[in-house]
């Protein structure tokens, strides 16, 4: 099967992608493979955000569920603080996994917890000067990694790929069960 680029194909730069779907349209040419167009795409860039990521986190010292569980409080507001049980639901962990970050952030300085004072029983999670000082650094470091990655892009078609990502992702968070 000989694939034919139209001229303004011609004009566009080939990626990695480009050249294995015409790869596989040699090899099965039965098959249809447009979904690669833009999932293996997504993958791709899903790789290279998670080594930004990682990147950014190590700067600061900091591991993927470190910040997941720090941004978690962070967003939260003053006092940055959340129950475990608010925790566990916005980082999607186990009881017994969110004890363990808990403790070894705790023992970093990051976070401290206190008695709940409307729950006898409950405790509170709250970021330390030390930890909100932290992950404010790690973000901003994040964000600027990020709008690198972005950088071929215009603000309008930024905002369209992230209008189209939500059409994709809505669905999957709406039946989401939290079960990871």
């Amino acid at each position: 099967m000989t694939v034919h680029r139209s001229g303004r194909d011609l004009d566009r730069p080939r990626d990695e992608v480009d050249r294995l779907v015409t790869a596989w349209r040699q090899e099965r040419p039965d098959l249809d493979v447009e979904p690669l167009q833009v999932l293996s795409r997504v993958s791709r860039l899903a790789r290279h955000l998670d080594r930004a990521r990682r990147a950014a986190f190590a700067e600061h010292g900091l591991e993927n569920w470190e910040f997941d569980v720090l941004t978690a409080l962070r967003r939260a507001g003053e006092p940055y603080e959340l129950s475990p049980g608010s925790l566990l639901r916005a980082t999607l962990v186990t009881s017994g996994t969110m004890t363990n970050r808990i403790d070894r952030l705790a023992a970093a300085g990051l976070v401290r917890r206190r008695p709940d004072p409307e729950d006898r029983r409950g405790v509170l999670v709250s970021l330390t000067d030390a930890g909100r000082v932290r992950v404010d650094d790690a973000f901003a470091d994040l964000l600027r990694r990020e709008r690198d990655l972005l950088a071929g892009l215009g603000k309008h078609e930024q905002q369209a790929l992230a209008d189209l990502l939500r059409t994709l992702l809505v669905p999957f968070d709406a039946t989401d069960t939290g079960a990871h």
